[in-house]
């Protein structure tokens, strides 16, 4: 048995009118039945609310350009997206699940496990969570603001076996127009065929895919992105026979260390030397107040906080043992110094590593940093 979870964009779901296509989502519906038949759990991450309300509504074609509109758009074509769902699913007598869900989230680890608890209850009773973005109330600062990414953020969450992102191409293509039947590593090399994300030619929103892809793969789930409207597609691809671009697993994270990774937001940053870095990304050890530079950003004791080089990027994720202020006072000294600095010592390290995630890097010969497999 494989959990899979399916990405279908707006792009995929919709008429050249804009309205839903009933018949697509009667097709989807009946290949996600028979995936169910051969034991497979299945969750679907749709699109498609934005754009069947504005249809409903009479707005000129394409995505509305305001917060309010987008807005009311999804209110209106939420229950729509639904209940097309349900009708199709009604013929194969399976129950679905609405779950709308923002980055807060993911963010707060309470309601992050209750989300993945209520998906896991909804599994075993044998219904379809439909999952989309809670547009009707989203802010930008709590939006996620591409189903990709939720998709990837959802299957890492429950421990899927495999991602299907579905676009209006085959999957990524190379300079010739071929497509890339595997992608072994996030390569600058290979991310730069995906070209603009936001361009709405020839791309399919590869960008943004591989983006996801790289969240989900560093959880433990296989992805694939194929042609959304190429005859049992998602059949094809968990049988291995569709034309797609497939990008395997690395070593799958704890659920702990994933969230620390992609889904919390970070509140600032430490920049540390490299002696440091190469302790923590090759030899998994603790962040300790010698290996500080500086800090940036005003962060408390507890808060999530981005591992930087020097010179900005961003290497690691971890809870910060305190806030800015303090890490400023007892940077480039020793731990045993904390006390006499500070007038207490709670931890000895800045950052332990039980409470730190490398964000999937290796250290290539000349020190700098590639996408390889986490080395620990």
């Amino acid at each position: 048995m494989s959990r899979i979870v399916v990405k279908i964009g707006s792009s995929t779901l919709t008429e050249p009118t804009g309205g839903l296509s009933r018949s697509y989502i009667a097709n989807l519906a009946a290949q996600v039945a028979e995936l169910r038949s051969r034991g497979n759990e299945v969750i679907l991450v749709s699109s498609g609310a934005i754009a069947a309300g504005a249809h409903r509504l009479g707005l000129p074609k394409g995505r509305p350009r305001t917060i309010p509109l987008k807005q009311a758009a999804a209110a209106t074509g939420q229950g729509l997206l639904m209940q097309a769902y349900s009708d199709a699913f009604a013929v194969h007598r399976t129950p679905v699940a609405q779950i709308l869900l923002t980055r807060d989230d993911f963010q707060h680890r309470s309601r992050f496990l209750n989300a993945r608890n209520t998906l896991f209850a909804l599994l075993k009773l044998r219904a379809v969570p439909i999952i989309n973005e809670n547009d009707t109330v989203a802010i930008e600062e709590i939006r996620i603001g591409e189903n990709d990414t939720l998709a990837a953020l959802v299957a890492a969450a429950i421990g899927a076996d495999l991602l299907i992102m579905l676009s209006d191409v085959d999957g990524l293509l190379d300079e010739r127009g071929q497509v890339v039947p595997v992608i072994n590593s996030f390569t600058p090399e290979m991310t730069s065929l995906a070209g603009d994300s936001q361009s709405a030619v020839g791309t399919g929103g590869m960008q943004t895919k591989l983006q996801a892809a790289h969240i989900a793969c560093d959880a433990g789930v296989d992805v694939a992105i194929a042609h959304g409207r190429r005859p049992r597609v998602l059949v094809d691809v968990a049988s291995g026979e569709a034309v797609c671009t497939r990008i395997p697993a690395h070593e799958r994270l704890t659920s702990r260390k994933h969230w620390l990774a992609f889904s919390a937001s970070v509140r600032g940053a430490i920049l540390v030397n490299r002696g440091a870095m190469e302790r923590i990304v090759m030899e998994g050890k603790s962040l300790l107040p010698s290996g500080v530079v500086a800090t940036e950003g005003d962060f408390a004791s507890g808060d999530l906080v981005s591992l930087c080089l020097a010179g900005g990027e961003e290497f690691a994720r971890g809870l910060s043992n305190y806030s800015a202020e303090e890490v400023e006072r007892i940077k480039g000294r020793h731990s045993r110094e904390i006390r006499t600095l500070l007038g207490y010592k709670d931890y000895d390290e800045v950052v332990h590593r039980d409470n730190m995630a490398v964000r999937r890097h290796d250290l290539a010969p000349d020190g700098s940093m590639t996408n390889g497999p986490d080395p620990r």
